[in-house]
């Protein structure tokens, strides 16, 4: 395998980390081609410094604040540069990987130097799906969270294609799709070198739409590869989906996006869908205000519990 590197980035919860590099191992034992680097971000009570110790082959590097999702995969990023790798995988530390995940990813984005950007068949982990009542049992494990990118460019929605889905290999056609998922995420060093890095100022969601778009506009193919697949626990670094820090930065960073990339029309729209929301008041009226402001990057946790 080419030059590799897995970067995973931790935070607070230690369990999901260590399940996460358990999976990785199997693979990374048998041949040892690829780089693993844990990303703590911010202070997490001596946990880098005992990784090591329990997992020698990997490397750590302990960020002294929460950087966020985008700026603490930048760290890792720029690690495995130093590195002199190639091919980039981000990984969230509350994933499970199937078999050869790595090899499969760097194999197929390698065949093809028009690809820039890879994500796999991202399955529910068993209990963590949005619906749990509404599968059998024999089909937990096999519930779509994401089968591909979906961008509906009118209203500025970001949605994943087959979520919710059992498996019945209706998206086993690998293809070029509207944006990649950072829950893991292949980048190769042609794009960083031509568009750099995640924009920080999203601090959390919607920054690998946005480095897909960026990607995208190089001519470089961002591409669903079925293939290779892992399990993911939805939303465990922000609390359930709908809590306030995930309603907070989905609205904020909508916004953002949308003001960035969207239609003259769509902006119209989304100002008026914003007024609307700081008249009703709640969250969503302190994260349309925040991004009028400027205030991107890490929000003021203290006013939004």
């Amino acid at each position: 395998m080419d030059k590799a590197a897995v970067v995973i980035l931790h935070y607070k919860d230690e369990e999901n980390t260590r399940k996460c590099l358990d999976s990785l191992q199997k693979e990374y034992f048998r041949d040892g081609s690829f780089k693993t680097i844990v990303v703590c971000n911010g202070l997490c009570n001596n946990f880098c410094l005992t990784l090591p110790r329990d997992y020698p082959q990997i490397h750590t590097i302990e960020n002294q604040k929460n950087l966020g999702f985008a700026e603490g995969n930048n760290v890792g990023i720029r690690k495995a540069l130093n590195f002199g790798c190639e091919y980039i995988v981000l990984l969230n530390n509350d994933t499970v990987v199937g078999a050869d995940l790595i090899k499969n990813l760097v194999s197929f984005a390698k065949s093809d130097a028009s690809i820039g950007l890879l994500s796999p068949k991202i399955y529910f982990s068993p209990g963590f799906e949005f619906h749990k009542n509404r599968y059998e049992e024999k089909d937990k494990g096999k519930v779509l969270w994401y089968g591909g990118g979906i961008i509906d460019w009118q209203n500025i929605y970001a949605t994943h294609r087959g979520v919710d889905e059992v498996d019945r290999k209706q998206y086993d056609k690998g293809q070029e799709t509207d944006f990649v998922t950072g829950c893991c995420m292949l980048i190769k060093k042609s794009v960083i070198d031509k568009i750099g890095l995640f924009d920080s100022k999203y601090f959390l969601y919607y920054e690998d739409v946005d480095y897909s778009i960026r990607t995208a506009r190089q001519g470089l193919k961002v591409v669903y590869y079925p293939k290779a697949h892992l399990w993911h626990k939805n939303a465990s670094s922000s609390g359930s989906p709908g809590s306030p820090l995930h309603v907070y930065y989905q609205t904020r960073n909508r916004l953002y996006f949308g003001y960035k990339y969207a239609s003259l029309m769509t902006k119209k729209s989304l100002f008026f869908e914003s007024l609307k929301m700081i008249i009703k008041g709640g969250i969503q009226k302190k994260a349309c205000l925040d991004y009028y402001s400027g205030k991107m990057g890490k929000a003021n946790i203290d006013n939004i519990l």
